[in-house]
């Protein structure tokens, strides 16, 4: 039995009458083809010119293919190493899903959902999320400019998925015992600034210290910068210690704001997250990073497509 060519299959669409389920089953269905060509192209385009992984040496000769790959062979180390070696997409297999996968990165779906679109199985689907995530969150910007919002939030310690805890498991959607901010929160401060550049940093459990400010923000904030916080001690310090100007809020109401002084910006994008982390349903403490990573790279609308996150992620670290 002779089978349909692509214009009459072609044909037989444009005739029949399709709903609005059924256009999205067919979207998503062709969403989910790719050539592991395609892939390939985009990864070898990404590392063109790239030196030695290991030696930082600029000049290497061909040395054959692997999984689809160029090889090369270091000139200096005589070492032999691909496009993806150094990078966390390494060793990672079925290159022929990884743009559709990207894709459900794009639309925030959970593990299991990505995992039935593209038709891996699950643990695969994890894995991809933790290694692409990273990869692509990298693309940040190097320094934040004039008036710069910080603030912390803070989130309930989570162990889920670990096998040797340190404490007695919790029903989930569980309370601190403790009152107020203490060693069972996990910290998360943002820094941002008016343009939007945003900057964010798991500095552990309890409360953020000048510290840590010191190391996330003196780096990323220069000399000029207006550092505008809530009142708490910490950035009073920090800024002292590390000589930029520095104006406090009063986050009670009626207090939040004076004139250009304040740092909605900062609790609007924390709002932001916690709404989006909900589709989640819990992030263990040590992914807390990657998922304010991912939230931030949609928030910025650099990497809008499959082919910009991949390239991203294949950059080396």
């Amino acid at each position: 039995m002779r089978g349909l060519t692509f214009d009459e299959l072609f044909a037989m669409l444009t005739a029949v009458r399709l709903s609005a389920v059924d256009l999205a089953r067919l979207r998503e269905w062709i969403a989910g083809i790719a050539h592991p060509a395609e892939c390939i192209a985009l990864i070898e385009h990404a590392a063109r010119g790239r030196p030695c992984p290991r030696c930082g040496y600029p000049r290497a000769h061909r040395c054959g293919q692997a999984s689809g790959l160029q090889r090369f062979r270091c000139l200096g180390c005589g070492r032999s190493y691909n496009a993806l070696t150094g990078t966390p997409l390494a060793r990672l297999r079925k290159k022929e899903h990884w743009l559709a996968y990207l894709q459900c990165v794009l639309e925030s779906r959970a593990v299991r959902e990505a995992a039935r679109v593209v038709g891996v199985h699950r643990t695969t689907s994890f894995r991809w999320r933790h290694r692409f995530v990273p990869g692509a969150m990298r693309d940040r910007p190097a320094i934040l400019t004039a008036i710069v919002e910080a603030d912390e939030t803070y989130r309930l310690e989570s162990q889920k998925g670990s096998r040797n805890m340190t404490r007695k498991p919790r029903k989930r959607g569980g309370v601190a015992k403790k009152r107020g901010i203490s060693g069972e929160l996990d910290c998360l401060l943002v820094a941002r600034d008016r343009t939007g550049q945003t900057l964010d940093f798991h500095t552990g459990r309890g409360q953020v210290t000048a510290t840590h400010l010191e190391t996330c923000l003196k780096p990323v904030l220069p000399p000029d910068v207006l550092l505008i916080s809530d009142s708490a001690r910490s950035y009073r310090h920090f800024a002292r210690q590390a000589g930029i100007m520095h104006e406090m809020v009063n986050t009670k109401p009626g207090g939040r704001a004076r004139g250009a002084i304040h740092i909605q910006n900062v609790n609007a994008w924390h709002s932001r997250f916690k709404s989006w982390l909900v589709r989640f349903r819990g992030v263990a403490s040590r992914y807390l990073i990657n998922y304010s990573g991912w939230q931030r790279m949609l928030d910025a609308r650099r990497l809008t497509t499959p082919a910009h996150l991949l390239c991203a992620a294949a950059q080396l670290g």
